[in-house]
């Protein structure tokens, strides 16, 4: 998930992609009987530019191989993974689809539903995507998915309503955010936007706690081990807890949906209902998609979880993905490993961040990212110490969906703390 030393891939070389792409393999799957090839790509960008970018990008891709047709389906972020994982179980995945790594990815690898992309990677997709940006996508030494975005989270927040509260600089310690909370509520301002009804975004606050009460090794080793004894767990609980006593959440937050229209969390802050809300660094894009005129919020800014006293996590380190694509087992290798390597272009890399407002893998691309909050966030990136992926992520579907709802009842005041390592440790041994 680190190093960004990339060069540039002329455009020039999109109308020979197939000629250099793959290596070997088993290619008769999947073509028509004129030799064609018809590939099925999964997405979960349901509106607006970044439906755009994918159809433009395939049509482009297309053009220049004209014996590739890909057909599209975009999804809703939310009903993603369920709808993936059915196909993937039943034997009818698609041909390309959208991969969030981790555990998730590993249980896929391991029942043998995805492509081994690693010999298929060409030389100048290795010039503008470096080795260390595909460690989120590897397991035991082979790539299972093409990166395309650096994601980590954070607070995203209006500088206007932090002006109105009389808050000059964002929070840097949790006493520090705990003020500004206090500030907000009294300039009449609802601090925080959560769309709890999605689930994984109120338990962005137990991973975050976590990060900073756990060391960089109990996180890892959580992850290979599905070991949760370390008292470090409790504590993340206890803070989410003592957090949400003082109230920072807007009104009816546990029935608010994160990203689905003016009312959502996301809503909230593009319409300056809200002051902040912590989320990954897709979220500018999904704001900008919610705006009055939708266009970018033009005093959003964003700042790094705060830093905890007597926590044992390194200062610094960050929670965020590597959004990739991955290709099926049963893909037809040639044509969709083309595929990948073309979306990691610089020139395809720069539209993709035009459209999303996210921050592209590639490093040529990042040079073109202008605005203040996403340069923030690729410089708390590029020098944290240590970065995890979304806990969830790491964990798997199974153990990912016990943590993130046992957040939330604990929100709702149907658990605690303990019944938060408790799912997650009956989860986990359900899952062995």
């Amino acid at each position: 998930m680190r190093a960004r030393k990339l060069l540039a891939v002329s455009v020039a070389l999109a109308t020979g992609v197939l000629a250099t792409a793959a290596c070997g393999g088993d290619d008769s799957e999947g073509r028509n009987s004129d030799g064609s090839v018809t590939m099925s790509f999964w997405h979960n960008a349901s509106t607006g530019p970044g439906k755009a970018f994918w159809e433009k990008t395939v049509a482009d891709f297309q053009a220049a191989n004209q014996n590739v047709k890909i057909e599209i389906q975009s999804i809703q972020n939310e009903d993603l993974d369920g709808k993936l994982q059915t196909a993937l179980n039943s034997g009818d995945a698609p041909d390309v689809f959208m991969q969030r790594g981790g555990g998730k990815m590993a249980a896929m690898v391991k029942a043998g539903q995805l492509m081994d992309l690693t010999d298929s990677i060409t030389e100048d997709t290795k010039k503008v995507i470096s080795q260390g940006s595909f460690t989120a996508q590897t397991i035991e030494g082979k790539v299972y998915a093409m990166p395309v975005a650096v994601l980590p989270g954070g607070f995203f927040y209006s500088k206007d309503l932090f002006a109105k509260a009389g808050i000059a600089q964002p929070p840097t310690t949790l006493a520090e955010l705990q003020d500004a909370v206090t500030k907000l509520k009294a300039a009449g301002v609802q601090p925080i936007a959560l769309g709890a009804k999605d689930a994984w975004p109120a338990a962005f606050y137990y991973y975050f706690f976590a990060l900073r009460e756990c060391s960089s090794e109990t996180i890892t080793q959580a992850g290979q081990t599905m070991n949760f004894d370390d008292p470090c767990w409790l504590k993340a609980g206890q803070d989410v807890q003592n957090f949400a006593a003082s109230e920072p959440f807007n009104n009816g937050f546990l029935t608010t949906s994160a990203q689905q229209g003016a009312g959502s969390s996301a809503g909230l802050l593009a319409n300056k209902k809200a002051a902040m809300e912590l989320m990954g660094a897709w979220n500018p894009g999904v704001i900008a998609s919610l705006t009055p005129d939708e266009k970018p919020l033009p005093d959003l800014d964003w700042f790094p979880f705060p830093s905890i006293e007597g926590g044992a996590g390194q200062p610094g380190a960050i929670l965020g993905g590597v959004d990739g694509y991955s290709c099926s087992a049963q893909a037809p290798k040639e044509e969709c490993t083309a595929f990948l390597n073309y979306i990691a272009k610089t020139d395809v890399q720069k539209a993709y961040y035009e459209a999303f407002n996210a921050p592209p893998v590639n490093s040529e691309a990042q040079a073109a990212v202008t605005e203040s909050h996403l340069q923030s966030i690729l410089t708390a990136y590029n020098q944290a110490p240590f970065v995890s992926q979304w806990l969830d992520t790491v964990y798997g579907q199974n153990v990912g969906n016990a943590l993130n709802t046992a957040v939330v009842n604990m929100l709702a005041g149907k658990g605690d703390p303990q019944g938060i390592v408790d799912a997650v440790k009956t989860a986990a041994k359900r899952a062995q």
